[in-house]
């Protein structure tokens, strides 16, 4: 049998305000990078609502998706080293906007967050060697643009949510 390639679903906030944006400034292998509070989505989780707790882990804001941005796939690839053997990551991201919410007094950023920074368009378009991905600057000029989709547009069956046993026997 052959492994079927799958790509990573992730869900990212594109959070505007008085006209600069919301990212963080996170850890990676690469050293400091620039990103949308982002993540990957986690099992049992609806789309909006794996958004909505990234954001909050990531920023300590409450968010609201109000709409889908666009769907957006990334390729990654970090080189082998000695320690470690070549990484080859397909990104399916699921961008939303939406409304910040109120500061949650005492959480604090996730792990690898070092903290959040407000930038304009040409903030983010000036630091494009930083940004831990090509999607911050194509989400960010989409927004601009306008490109907004209504959340109706998505659909989560309920056995995401409440997975129900699959019956053994029988026809369909």
């Amino acid at each position: 049998m052959t492994i079927r390639w799958k790509p990573s679903a992730t869900v990212a906030a594109i959070i505007e305000h008085h006209g600069k944006f919301l990212l963080v400034e996170e850890h990676t292998p690469e050293g400091l990078r620039l990103n949308n509070p982002a993540g990957h989505l986690d099992e049992g989780e609806r789309l909006v609502d794996g958004c909505a707790r990234e954001a909050l882990e990531e920023t300590m804001h409450l968010f609201t998706p109000t709409h889908l941005l666009g769907i957006y796939m990334s390729r990654f690839q970090r080189p082998a080293t000695t320690s470690q053997a070549l990484e080859d990551i397909t990104y399916l991201r699921f961008a939303f906007c939406g409304t910040l919410g109120a500061l949650q007094a005492g959480r604090s950023l996730d792990t690898g967050i070092v903290r959040t920074l407000w930038l304009s368009p040409d903030e983010i378009r000036a630091s494009s060697a930083r940004h831990r991905s090509p999607l911050v600057i194509q989400c960010m000029e989409d927004y601009l643009r306008g490109q907004r989709y209504p959340l109706s547009l998505i659909h989560t069956d309920t056995n995401v949510i409440d997975p129900q046993p699959i019956a053994t026997g029988g026809s369909v």
